[in-house]
């Protein structure tokens, strides 16, 4: 007998959604059996919801279609809500659906009862609690719509116990995309001239352009005009790292002479980012609020777009389109001044991301290992990473290449890389899977590794162990030298662990190892595990006298 359920269910199938992420609840039993007569839709089952809400951001990033998650109430909903947080600062489509108790109980201080509305509305685009089994269906195509238009996000459909099993309409309803949109003919007109006659322009780009074609709109629009490129924080996977108009990302640590050069610009098109705190250096690049050279800052969101600085050209539009419409189909002659402009950019880029040379006497120093995965990776492999120091030489070093992705929390949320990995080994069976990881980060969310296990997917997991919460250490050295506290780690023995759940393991201590471990590690058809006994020191800045 089709139900409720079934009519939610109906409508994500007809939209694509062929994957969810879940913990078990008795708060939707009813969605659950429901699912079982969906057999084009794979059930993955999670052991914890922060790990199920992971995945299911990580999926919504890498197919551009809501990721969902389900889980139960109270407990579930709660410890789900840091995925919910993860998509709506990452940008991500997802949708969390939440069981929740008998509508008779609702606001009574109910056994697991939260009033989500009041918990998720500030991080979530939208939250629903429905009061009729009728109404599922039609929130499930509300959802897929608010979490994919616009800036993306996350949405929360509620749905009490109760109404899940009643018999409704089956409705057969397909959502079209949102038409693409780009600035009238005048304002191309007047931005085609002003890129004509700028001798430094520099474009910033940001996550709108993970879209299908965007990598290359990018690319064609850098190379008409010969304009360098610097990427919003964390999406160095948009554009070659190895190209030579590439200019870096602004990030968390740039070097003071290149944002000095960045400011010398004359012209800036920022597309698709939000341009946030960070890839604004603290608000401070470029100048607040109203910058100094000419600022185009296009995005799909008219929230968005101004919100820190007053734009020449604020531009609700597609940034892939909008880029597509300022490329020209023959190359124009760009100013003298603007070869040797992209060329500084390049070489400021190029010394800051140059592979350290130093020599750690507690540990493997991590940027070896992550200088070995560099040359072994494959070039469609796709690097996933957790939060922690243990990244920050992927962030500075690697020199991502597309199609290689970036798999990586743009709000900086411990946890996310475990997830992360089985999501992108699950959408992508073919491609090389690598996942990096502290020991701060694996004992959040490590556990659901064990569905690589179970699935036999072929993910190579690196893990960091340097017995320390690093990232927090290192501000502690900063500003409370020789005070630290909560920081250590105690850890177990991880190799062992790994063993534990069915996978090949190793242990390497010495720089000599690093090489051969991951070439045994990325040459199984299984998951494999390494633990490296990494160096703390050459995280920790020096002690002051």
């Amino acid at each position: 007998m089709t139900n409720s359920s079934h009519a939610l269910l109906s409508v994500f199938q007809a939209h694509g959604i062929d994957r969810v992420f879940l913990v078990p609840g008795e708060s939707y039993l009813g969605i659950l059996d429901a699912l079982y007569d969906f057999p084009g839709i794979d059930a993955v089952t999670c052991r914890h919801e922060s790990g199920a809400g992971f995945m299911a951001v990580a999926d919504g990033r890498l197919t551009g279609r809501p990721g969902i998650a389900l889980v139960s109430r109270g407990p579930g909903a709660t410890n789900a809500s840091i995925a919910v947080h993860t998509a709506q600062q990452d940008a991500i489509p997802m949708i969390l659906i939440v069981g929740q108790v008998p509508r008779a109980d609702l606001r009574r201080e109910a056994f697991q009862e939260i009033d989500y509305q009041r918990m998720y509305g500030t991080i979530a685009k939208w939250v629903f609690e429905a009061t009729d089994p009728g109404q599922l269906a039609e929130a499930a195509f509300k959802a897929i719509r608010v979490a994919t238009s616009g800036a993306p996000g996350p949405v929360v459909l509620v749905v009490p116990e109760d109404l899940q099993q009643q018999q409704v309409a089956q409705p057969r309803w397909s959502a079209r995309e949102h038409a693409s949109t780009k600035p009238g003919d005048a304002t191309l007109r007047e931005l085609l001239r002003r890129l004509e006659a700028a001798e430094r322009p520099l474009i910033v780009a940001g996550g709108s352009f993970e879209k299908t074609g965007g990598r290359e709109a990018l690319r064609a629009l850098a190379e008409a005009w010969h304009i360098p490129v610097a990427l919003s924080f964390r999406r160095h996977d948009l554009f070659s790292n190895l190209h030579p108009l590439y200019a870096g990302e602004l990030g968390l640590a740039n070097p003071k002479n290149q944002i000095d050069a960045f400011g010398q610009s004359d012209l800036i098109l920022a597309l698709g980012t939000r341009f946030g705190d960070i890839t604004s250096q603290g608000y401070n690049f470029p100048d607040r609020p109203r910058p100094a050279q000419t600022f185009v800052h296009a995005y799909a969101d008219d929230h968005i777009v101004g919100l820190h600085f007053a734009p020449d050209f604020g531009l609700v539009c597609d940034p892939v389109e909008l880029a597509r419409a300022l490329t020209p189909a023959r190359r124009p002659d760009a100013p003298a001044a603007r070869a040797a402009w992209a060329r500084g950019l390049k070489e400021i880029f190029d010394v800051h991301a140059a592979w350290p040379r130093r020599k750690a006497e507690d540990g493997i120093d991590f940027a070896q290992v992550v200088k070995s995965v560099r040359e072994q990776a494959s070039k469609d492999a796709i690097v996933c990473l957790d939060a922690g120091t243990f990244a920050a030489p992927v962030y500075r070093h690697f020199g991502f290449v597309p199609p290689q992705l970036l798999m990586s929390p743009l709000s900086g949320t411990m946890g996310y890389g475990t997830p992360a990995a089985i999501a992108s080994q699950l959408r992508f069976p073919g491609r090389q899977v690598i996942c990096m990881v502290g020991d701060g980060g694996f004992m959040m969310t490590g556990n659901e590794m064990i569905a690589a296990v179970e699935r036999k997917l072929p993910v190579l997991f690196i893990l960091a162990n340097n017995a320390s919460y690093a990232s927090i250490r290192i501000q502690q050295e900063l500003h409370y030298p020789g005070r630290t506290l909560g920081t250590s780690l105690f850890n177990p023995d991880f190799e062992q662990i790994a063993r534990a759940f069915g996978m090949q393991a190793q242990r390497i201590g010495r720089p000599e190892d690093v090489a051969s471990a991951i070439a045994s590690g990325l040459a199984g058809d299984g998951p494999h595990f390494i633990e490296v006994m990494a160096s703390l020191s050459v995280s920790l800045p020096e002690r002051r006298s």
